[in-house]
């Protein structure tokens, strides 16, 4: 397969690297278009990372984000378009405090989605990939990219609708990306109880145990096998070097028992304009070269 257009809507640089990695990078390696629109600068992240906590990096912290994305882009193969918007920041305290003027999550919908539809009829992706109503998590730019991205699908191919966009472009499927799975977790438990071992998640399982907590599996209508591409996956995470700790979570399985137990990455076909089969084990199911069935 090779000429088909791959299109991720990301709230935040690093969200990609952290989000269907393994699958973008995939579909890259293997002769298709992938774009990451990354919808705002992170200017508001936190630096997560102890080791880059140091003097000057705060007062340049939007051009050190957009050098990570940069490298992570390059490391997953795909290209990368900034939306331009500025990051909401995410707000803690009870009761919440407002969000700052000007925000992304605070730009008019309609505003927000012609953005996006001109970047649409530019690039003219077969599938697009988002984050579900919940936003993944509930981060109002997570929130507000799923808005906006939906919005934008049912909008691009409307040559009534922002006319001054460029000309309509309908892509045929929209994905919800589901990175955190549980069952995922406990086949990584089980596998530890096997060799004696200490699980190092066994917190972030608990957490999911908890009964209101149900999994997210039983949405899921696509699983896509980048195994092969989990250290490119990796690389591009700690790309963000402002955002990720090395030492952290994200790397505490073992690649190797990861690619052995859980070769997958996890959707939700969430719309489509061309006719597939259930479960899925390709995004671009249904979908020929010229974006017809």
């Amino acid at each position: 397969m090779s000429g088909l257009r791959l299109m991720a809507v990301h709230a935040h640089p690093d969200d990609e690297s952290s989000k269907g990695a393994g699958t973008m990078s995939r579909y890259a390696a293997e002769g298709n278009d992938v774009l990451v629109v990354t919808l705002t600068g992170g200017e508001r992240g936190d630096i997560l990372n102890p080791a880059m906590d140091t003097p000057g990096i705060k007062d340049r912290i939007n051009e050190v984000r957009r050098e990570e994305m940069a490298e992570a882009a390059r490391i997953l193969g795909v290209e990368q378009t900034w939306l331009g918007f500025v990051d909401s920041g995410l707000p803690e305290g009870d009761p919440l405090p407002p969000l700052p003027e000007g925000c992304f999550a605070l730009v008019p919908l309609e505003e927000s989605t012609e953005a996006l539809v001109k970047v649409i009829r530019e690039f003219r992706p077969h599938v697009m990939l988002t984050y579900d109503e919940n936003g993944g998590y509930p981060h109002p730019d997570h929130i507000r990219c799923h808005q906006v991205s939906m919005a934008a699908f049912e909008a691009a191919g409307d040559s009534a609708k922002f006319p001054d966009a460029g000309p309509a472009w309908a892509p045929s499927k929209i994905y919800y990306i589901h990175g955190f799975i549980r069952r995922r977790l406990e086949l990584f438990k089980e596998e530890y109880d096997r060799r004696g071992e200490p699980f190092p998640m066994q917190e972030w399982l608990d957490r999911w145990r908890r009964p209101e907590q149900g999994d997210i599996m039983a949405r899921v209508t696509t699983q896509i096998r980048c195994g092969d591409y989990f250290p490119q996956r990796d690389d591009a995470l700690r790309a963000h070097a402002t955002q990720i700790d090395p030492n952290g979570t994200f790397f505490v399985v073992p690649m190797d028992l990861q690619q052995k137990i859980w070769p997958t990455e996890e959707f939700e076909l969430a719309k489509t304009r061309v006719r597939t089969a259930i479960p899925e084990t390709d995004l671009f199911a249904g979908i020929t070269t010229d974006g017809t069935q």
